[in-house]
This record gives C-alpha cells, structure tokens and sequence, in this order.
C-alpha cells in the first residue's frame, strides 16, 4: 500500500470524537485524507481530534449533528463541501446501545438504537451517495465514484441477548450495506462493511479493564488478545483506498476469530 493511499481525499466520518471513530479520523489524516470529525454531544471531543489532526499538519473540521436527523446529516455534507470541496469517503460509524432484557426493553430503547444505529446510517449513506453523483467522477483524486464504510459488529451475525436492539440494527446494516452494493456498484460506488469484535473503547471497559473481566472475554476470542481501535482504524483506510477498488458489498471482520463461535471448537 502506498504511504498515504488516501491522499487528496475528502472524508466524513461520524462518531468520531472517541473510541474507534477518533481511530479511524486520526488514521484517515494520516493516509492523507481531509476529515469532517462528527461529534454529538461531545464538542470539546471532537475539536480534541481536530485538534490532532492538525497538528500532524492534516485538514480538518469538527461538525456537530446528531446523524438520525435529515438536516444534521445536510450539516455534514455541506461542512465537507465548504471547507474541502467535496466529499469521497462516509464512514457511518455513530452508534450507542440501550441494553435491557427483551421484555424490559422500552420502545424509548428501542428506537434510540435503532435511531442512531441503523436509521442515522442510513440518512448519511443516502447523503453521500447524492452526493457522489453530483460531483462525478474523479480518476486523479480515485478510482471509484465515492466510498460508504458501515462500521457495523460482529453481532450482526452473532445473536446477543440482553441487546436485541444493538443485534437488530446491526444486522439491518449488514442488509442495508449489501442492499446498495447491489444497487450502486454499477455506478462505482462502492459500499462495504467492517465488523469489530471485542474492541477496547471506553464504552465497553467494564468488559476487559480487570484481570478477571479480559480473562472472561478472552475465552470468546480464539486469537488470544483484545483488539484494539487501531485494529479497525487499519482496515478501514485499506477498504477506503484504491488497493481495495474491488471489494464490494463485503464485511470484513475483524474480530479475532470471534465470529467463529469458539465455544463449539471442541465439538461443542
């Protein structure tokens, strides 16, 4: 891969004031990419990695929106557009859980899931694409019209209980990412998916911040160690670049073998 494959590119990645999003922002910069750094409910967050970015000499600007409203996602695009042009990458990776067992789970829960992690994907991926389309094709800058990553989970194929929520907007993603591909490949838009396992982020410390918690959760990971954000961060610049322009409609997992239900590795 090239030093900088993502150089002269324009990016918008959501979620990205912490945890895997701010991994994938700072990874982004230095492939070479400008960066829209979504933030929510975080401003001081989001200009923190801007921050960073432009420190490394890289471009970007913080955007505050809530991705599961039209007009927030507008607020986006047209920040991509003002400040650098245009945009050639999504990276659809806002989300939040709403845990609760299935019969204690509120339509509240539900829908805050659901909301951000599914229907807020989806606004932002129809936004990119509309968008693509107008500023057509651009071989010097890429090889593809433009690029929509979902950051999606391991539990879209891995029922979780407790989580029905988080397991049906996940494997709403999953269908809603192959869905495109299939309808905007012709056009050279290509859309895929990457599906962190165990990752360490703040919002799941309580899973691995204890000797006793990591031993736990390594019995689930056949490769023996947690991921960590640069794990994603990693593979997302690769699916992003022109040395992936053939990749379409795919997951990538990246879970340390997770998804392989290790608790049958013994014949069950």
């Amino acid at each position: 891969m090239k030093p900088r494959p993502l150089e002269g590119q324009r990016a918008v990645v959501t979620g990205a004031s912490s945890g895997i999003g701010r991994a994938i922002a700072l990874a982004f910069a230095e492939a070479g990419a400008a960066v829209v750094v979504n933030h929510h409910s975080d401003a001081e967050a989001g200009e923190a990695v801007t921050k960073d970015i432009l420190s490394m000499e890289g471009r970007a600007v913080s955007v505050g929106a809530d991705v599961s409203r039209p007009r927030d996602v507008l607020k986006l695009f047209d920040a991509a557009d003002a400040h650098f042009g245009g945009v050639d990458i999504l990276v659809a990776n806002a989300g939040a859980q709403a845990d609760a067992p299935f019969l204690e789970m509120t339509l509240e829960d539900w829908r805050k899931v659901i909301d951000l992690d599914l229907t807020g994907a989806f606004l932002c991926a129809q936004e990119a694409a509309r968008r693509f389309r107008r500023q057509g094709l651009e071989p010097n800058r890429s090889a593809a019209l433009g690029k929509v990553l979902f950051v999606s989970s391991v539990h879209q194929r891995i029922p979780w209980a407790g989580r029905a929520n988080y397991a049906a907007a996940k494997g709403g993603v999953k269908l809603l990412m192959e869905s495109m591909a299939q309808e905007l490949s012709g056009e050279k838009i290509r859309v895929n998916a990457i599906a962190p396992g165990a990752i360490k982020t703040p919002i799941n410390a309580e899973a691995w911040d204890t000797p006793a918690a990591a031993r736990k959760l390594l019995k689930l990971i056949p490769y023996g160690r947690i991921g960590e954000v640069e794990d994603i961060a990693a593979s997302a610049v690769w699916l992003a670049s022109d040395q992936a322009d053939y990749v379409v409609g795919t997951t990538l997992f990246v879970d340390g073998g997770m998804s392989l239900y290790p608790s049958f590795a013994d014949g069950g």
